[in-house]
This record gives C-alpha cells, sequence and structure tokens, in this order.
C-alpha cells in the first residue's frame, strides 16, 4: 500500500516552471500522481510512494526550481486510489 499526500504550494509557483520540474522530480523518486495550478496562484500535487521518497519529494517542493520562491507546503494525508503515472493537470 502506498501512502500519499496532498501538497499545496504558495509563492512564485507559476509561470517559473514548477510544475514541469515537479513532475520529473518525481517521477525520478519513482512517485505516482497528479500536479496543476491553482487559480489562486499556487500549485496543488497529489503523490504517492514509499516514505522515503515523499520526504524526499516534500523537502525539494520546499525549495523548487531555480526560478521558483516557495513561501509555504501545506501537506495533509490523501488518498492514493487510481493514482498512476505522473500527470500535469489543466488548472483547477
Amino acid at each position: 500500500m502506498l501512502r500519499a499526500v496532498l501538497l499545496r504550494i504558495s509563492g512564485r509557483v507559476q509561470g517559473v516552471g514548477y510544475r514541469a520540474w515537479f513532475a520529473d522530480e518525481a517521477r525520478a523518486r519513482g512517485l505516482v500522481g497528479w500536479v496543476r495550478n491553482r487559480a489562486d496562484g499556487s500549485v496543488e500535487a497529489c503523490i504517492a510512494g514509499n516514505d522515503s521518497a515523499l520526504t524526499q519529494m516534500i523537502d525539494a517542493a520546499r525549495s523548487g526550481p531555480s526560478h521558483a520562491r516557495v513561501d509555504k507546503v501545506d501537506v495533509t494525508g490523501a488518498d492514493s486510489k487510481g493514482l498512476d503515472g505522473l500527470r500535469i493537470l489543466p488548472t483547477l
């Protein structure tokens, strides 16, 4: 059973390649899930995998790509049901 988390990342995280960077980083760690922009300017991601990979990805999300400025990362538990691959979803 995979553990899943929902991340809400705020700061300057849109228009800086954050979603593509996040998807690449998550795939490299063997995680599955999705990432998308939110209309409020934040980025939201739901990812699932082993505890070590999730911890590494959450830590990486706090820095983001070079042009991002991450102010806050909120992490809550999520359901891993139906998560496969790593997709970039449309803005919500």
